[in-house]
């Protein structure tokens, strides 16, 4: 009985707790409410249990927890059992987990949340989604890298894209924004920077040397070699550069995670690096010669490159010799689908259709207004031209005044109708060096006249080389001939042209003037701006992948021994070069109108929407290049008028004037003393930076780069260097020539081996990406929880497809000549209209990409 009595007892307080802990749950829920959501990650099928170990909560936006002073945290939640999709926005294929919070019902909005990663691998976050009422949803973009915690030491915090001025910053949320500054910028005493790292500092260019190749010099923080600033990464300072064309494959980078590859984009690249070793592999006959002999015998040698058919059959030497080639865990990769790679190279579309296009005079003055080098040419100020030590051109009057169409020099001039394509000043302090290094290079001066209808008829064409005395130069001048021995030395004189504006183009149009200048902004952007700040949210998209893709060219393209030197005439002086000529760059110099002005292809007219009107209508570039930049400084005005109540709001806001400063001060150190930076002061003052930063990530990189195959992949329209002279009368070379100049001219082209890894490079670069977003998309529709701002971007996309329309049209305007050329291709490195990526041949016609991202 005793016992029954205490079991009943017993039974009784059981019931009394049982019933006092849903007490306690059910008043817990009268303070307590759930926010559902989903997050997307992108992680191998076989990691199906990573959900288990990440930890995520969400901070409040406004409700202060007082031990803490930061926004009060919801309760923690492990995501679990991800559901694979195909997302619909992007086309990847992630796994998506459904999430459930509780949180206070206090918590008012969550603004940021925070994610702890606890699997022994990292996965890539792509955005989360919350549900916080039945009409408001909260989203944040992350495509980002999320680490282990061992290798991390801290979790990762995520801000919604809500966005807010600095002295707008919600009380929750106050701490959190600086205290991420913080952590990006580190505190300077870190070791070597590890790809998990998420700082963001600044270095000299002091990894270009190599053991076996030799020393280069530090660029950047010298007078005698000024230099941006490059993002400091995990790379040593000096290594070999491997002759083993396995180096392509280093696709990987430690730079911070934000700024890498996505998944996609990482597997397509090396598909494309693939595709283009294959080519240089074919192109070798099964064996990669390193023979300065290694020459084409002739034109029908150099036609049999190309090829636009998928290969029935690949040969075994071709699988053999690709498998030495590349490395082995990616070979295994593409094994089974080995056959779907063609075998040769594609036929540039410039030349499908004309094989001799290359060998037209008109074709070789359209290139320098509808090429891939476009922003070089310009108007001749003072005849004749004049080198930096006073010494002036061997041209004549007499050489060119029968070429004008009736017109005298003093009216052509009058008329702004001469026109130079200039490589000589800055060029003749380097020839000595580089013409000891087996080729020879020279300076060039090329003069054309502007026909009535709009095209560009060359002139004469001025090779340069020094004297023993430094006061004197040496100087010949071809004129164009049709016929005969002239005509032979014309070509010639053509092909060392193109050899100078090729180097120019790679070295100082791409590289320089948008990959190296636009670095630094990005990493002053990260520093500086919170990511919750517009400014940062306009920015974002258009520093997509910039710092990863210049962190590859700087260890596999750029470093001593790498593709540039191998490959292009200027070799080992070649980042020199390009430093020599940052002294003469100048930001305020880059806005398109600046461009046009300073090269004297347009003037001023403040009737017109860009405040400049074009010399001639038919130049390309410049009209549909304007029609761009009007379009996005519009977008970019309205923009920030939206955040930025006047200038003094400006002028307030303290990130951005540090990050205007640190861009002066650190980003372009060498050039803080200018006195043409614009004080950060007036909204004009911003609205034009930021158009002017957006057109060279953009529109200028498009134009320099993915044309690049289809203009310089055929190596007799613009081979990169030459190994011989134009020969002198009454020389054994010119006896030579004179038997056989197109053996001779062949004889004087980069060897077999070089021609076609320049073209493997070229096809890599200008091959689109379908993980790319261009000029008038975002990555989400969520990128901005802002309708007004996503109301006025969708009006700026609108704005970009009427540009589209309208050079559709200028493209079949017959008038208009330069738009097409001999071959009838039409000029679309500026036409922002989205075409279907995997149908285009890679060339040209996929739209403007948001950002230096190749």
């Amino acid at each position: 009985m005793e016992h029954t009595r205490q079991r009943s007892r017993m039974i009784d307080c059981l019931n009394v707790f049982q019933g006092s802990v849903r007490a306690q749950l059910a008043e817990s829920k009268k303070h307590t409410e759930s926010i559902k959501g989903e997050i997307i990650i992108q992680h191998s099928p076989a990691k199906s249990g990573l959900g288990k170990a990440i930890r995520i909560q969400l901070y409040s936006l406004s409700t202060i927890d007082p031990s803490t002073g930061k926004g009060k945290l919801s309760q923690e939640v492990h995501p679990n059992h991800g559901k694979r999709i195909h997302n619909k926005l992007n086309g990847k294929r992630c796994f998506k987990y459904e999430l459930t919070f509780d949180v206070d019902r206090d918590f008012a909005l969550p603004g940021a949340f925070v994610i702890w990663n606890q699997h022994k691998d990292e996965f890539f976050l792509q955005s989360l989604s919350l549900q916080v009422t039945f009409r408001q949803m909260v989203h944040f973009e992350c495509n980002s890298w999320i680490y282990p915690n061992h290798l991390m030491q801290k979790a990762r915090i995520f801000f919604s894209n809500t966005c807010y001025l600095p002295s707008q910053t919600p009380n929750g949320l106050l701490q959190l924004r600086k205290q991420e500054l913080d952590t990006l910028k580190g505190d300077g005493t870190a070791g070597r920077i590890r790809e998990w790292h998420r700082v963001y500092d600044y270095d000299f260019y002091n990894n270009l040397s190599d053991p076996q190749q030799g020393e280069r010099p530090v660029l950047g923080g010298s007078v005698p070699y000024p230099y941006p600033r490059r993002g400091k990464t995990g790379e040593p300072h000096i290594h070999s550069v491997s002759e083993n064309v396995k180096d392509m494959f280093k696709i990987d980078s430690c730079i911070p995670p934000d700024e890498r590859f996505s998944p996609e984009k990482l597997t397509e690249f090396a598909k494309n690096v693939i595709q283009a070793t294959l080519h240089f592999v074919v192109s070798q006959g099964g064996s990669v010669s390193r023979e300065e002999t290694n020459q084409f015998k002739s034109f029908d040698e150099i036609k049999q490159l190309f090829s636009g058919k998928k290969s029935q059959e690949m040969e075994k030497w071709m699988i053999k010799k690709l498998e030495a080639s590349v490395p082995k865990e990616i070979f295994k990769e593409i094994k089974q689908g080995i056959k779907d790679y063609t075998t040769k190279f594609p036929m540039p579309q410039l030349f499908a259709g004309n094989e001799l296009a290359w060998k037209d005079d008109e074709e070789f003055g359209r290139q320098m207004l509808a090429g891939t080098n476009a922003t070089v040419i310009q108007s001749l100020q003072d005849f004749p031209p004049r080198s930096t030590n006073g010494i002036l051109s061997s041209i004549r009057r007499s050489h060119i005044e029968h070429n004008l169409d009736g017109l005298t020099l003093q009216e052509a001039m009058h008329q702004w109708r001469i026109f130079i394509l200039d490589h000589h000043n800055y060029l003749m302090p380097f020839l000595e060096k580089i013409n000891k290094n087996g080729v020879c290079a020279y300076a060039s001066r090329t003069l054309l006249f502007l026909k009535d209808d709009a095209t560009l008829k060359p002139l004469a064409i001025e090779l340069s080389l020094p004297e023993v005395s430094p006061s004197t130069e040496i100087h010949r001048v071809f004129h164009p001939e049709n016929n005969g021995s002239e005509a032979a030395l014309w070509q010639l004189a053509k092909a060392h042209v193109a050899v100078n504006d090729s180097g120019y183009h790679q070295l100082i149009s791409h590289w320089l003037k948008t990959h190296a200048v636009v670095e630094p902004f990005i990493i002053a952007t990260r520093r500086q701006l919170s990511v919750m700040h517009p400014i940062h949210r306009l920015l974002d998209p258009h520093f997509k992948d910039t710092m990863h893709i210049n962190a590859l060219a700087r260890s596999m393209v750029l470093k001593a021994g790498g593709i540039i030197e191998k490959t292009l005439y200027s070799g080992e002086v070649s980042m020199e070069l390009s430093s020599s000529l940052y002294k003469e760059w100048r930001f305020d110099e880059q806005s398109l109108p600046g461009d046009l002005l300073k090269r004297g292809m347009a003037f001023r007219n403040p009737d017109c929407l860009a405040g400049v009107q074009l010399l001639f209508e038919d130049y390309p570039y410049g009209t549909d290049g304007l029609e761009i930049w009007v379009a996005t400084k519009r977008w970019v005005t309205d923009f920030c008028l939206h955040f930025y109540k006047d200038d003094n709001s400006l002028r307030s806001d303290h990130e951005i004037q540090e990050w205007w400063l640190e861009i002066k001060k650190i980003g372009h150190g060498d050039k803080c003393n200018e006195t043409w930076w614009n004080p950060m002061t007036t909204l004009s003052d911003l609205v034009e930076a930021l158009t002017t930063l957006i057109w060279i990530s953009s529109g200028l990189h498009a134009s320099v780069n993915f044309g690049q195959y289809e203009y310089v992949g055929h190596p007799l329209n613009r081979p990169t260097k030459c190994r011989s002279s134009i020969p002198m009368e009454g020389t054994r070379e010119f006896a030579e020539f004179l038997h056989d100049p197109d053996k001779f001219f062949l004889k004087m082209l980069p060897n077999k081996s070089e021609i076609t890894l320049y073209m493997a490079l070229l096809e890599v670069l200008s091959a689109p990406i379908s993980d790319e977003v261009y000029l008038g998309q975002r990555q989400s529709p969520y990128w901005i929880d802002d309708v007004w701002v996503k109301q006025r971007f969708e009006q700026f996309a609108e704005e970009l497809n009427e540009v589209g329309k309208r050079i559709v049209v200028r493209n079949a305007d017959p008038k208009l000549k330069n738009r097409r050329g001999p071959s009838n291709i039409p000029y679309k490195l500026l036409d922002p209209t989205v075409s279907n990526v995997k149908s285009c041949q890679g060339i040209t016609a996929i739209g403007i990409p948001n950002s230096i991202s190749m």
